[in-house]
């Protein structure tokens, strides 16, 4: 199945000269969410790991079947305030201006290994963000798993040394 043919893409959104590539066209179809999680799946074979940390939302989308079908527990790494108990958190830039993510602090424990896995690499600050996060208590990032990579952003440069698979590439 060519998961590219699932995925609309909308041209000057959310703003001029932006092709958004909305994969809420392939989340609506089972055959095609199911084979681009077994596609992500697949791409964490060998990789050995603890858990599985999903940044809001659409990490939680591909995250959470991973980490069922793969018996692993899932962390969700959510927006400033909206996580309940004692937290880490770190702030970080983005295009105007900044943002904060935060993981419940008992969620992960020092040397743990964990894979991160979102929907969309594109320049790389979130997940550098979630890395110095869970690094600065002594978790230890094995994996980043994307369904896609845009790779004209150079995301990947950001995260040089860290094991980074996508399925798709822009």
């Amino acid at each position: 199945m060519d998961l590219k043919e699932k995925i609309r893409s909308i041209e000057n959104f959310p703003e001029e000269g932006v092709i958004f590539r909305d994969i809420t066209t392939l989340l609506k179809e089972g055959d095609a969410l199911r084979e681009a999680i077994d596609q992500i799946q697949a791409n964490l074979d060998g990789v050995d790991f603890d858990l599985i940390l999903g940044p809001e939302s659409r990490g939680f989308i591909f995250g959470m079947p991973l980490a069922y079908n793969l018996k692993k527990g899932f962390v969700p790494v959510r927006k400033k305030g909206k996580l309940p108990a004692e937290v880490i958190s770190k702030e970080y830039a983005l295009e105007y201006g900044t943002a904060v993510i935060e993981v419940h602090k008992d969620a992960i424990q020092p040397g743990q290994k964990v894979v991160i896995v979102d929907d969309l690499l594109a320049t790389g600050g979130t997940a550098k963000a979630i890395i110095e996060m869970i690094e600065s208590v002594g978790v230890e990032v094995v994996g980043l798993a994307f369904l896609i990579e845009l790779d004209f952003l150079h995301g990947r440069d950001v995260l040089e040394g860290y094991n980074i698979s996508s399925v798709l590439h822009y």
